[in-house]
């Protein structure tokens, strides 16, 4: 039986490109990177008008095509995890985030079935929402 997923754990700072060509290698369905990004600028997980900016440029840089909309929701009757939860449908598949106000952490999610650098997602996010640190985990979808 064939594995629906491959972890690819996440050390040096290349596994991302091993990623992407072993995705294309394999001919996988595609990539799916988790990101959490910690003590963020307060003010930019706050505002809606920012997590959206945020969305067209990281589409424009990794070259995904935006389907619609961006949706960006305020939510959470528990403070422990209110904040905005955002969806981007892409033509390959979806990015979405949550942004925790009670700790300032983003919580980002692409898959997407077009190949790309998980590390370029990470890198960029944290420099926009100006993170101290942040973890990658990268999964194949095979």
């Amino acid at each position: 039986m064939q594995s629906i997923a491959q972890q690819i754990p996440v050390r040096s700072g290349h596994e991302g490109l091993f990623a992407m060509n072993e995705a294309i290698a394999r001919n996988a369905w595609g990539i799916a990177s988790a990101i959490d990004i910690y003590n963020c600028d307060f003010h930019k997980i706050r505002d809606a008008e920012v997590i959206r900016r945020f969305v067209v440029e990281l589409c424009d840089l990794i070259e995904m095509k935006r389907f619609g909309e961006t949706q960006v929701v305020h939510f959470g009757e528990d403070e422990r995890v209110a904040g905005f939860s955002m969806v981007q449908l892409i033509e390959t598949s979806l990015i979405s985030g949550h942004f925790a106000n009670q700790t300032n952490a983003v919580y980002l999610d692409v898959f997407s079935c077009k190949p790309y650098l998980p590390e370029t997602v990470q890198e960029f996010a944290q420099r926009y929402f100006e993170g101290t640190h942040s973890n990658l985990n990268i999964s194949l979808r095979l």
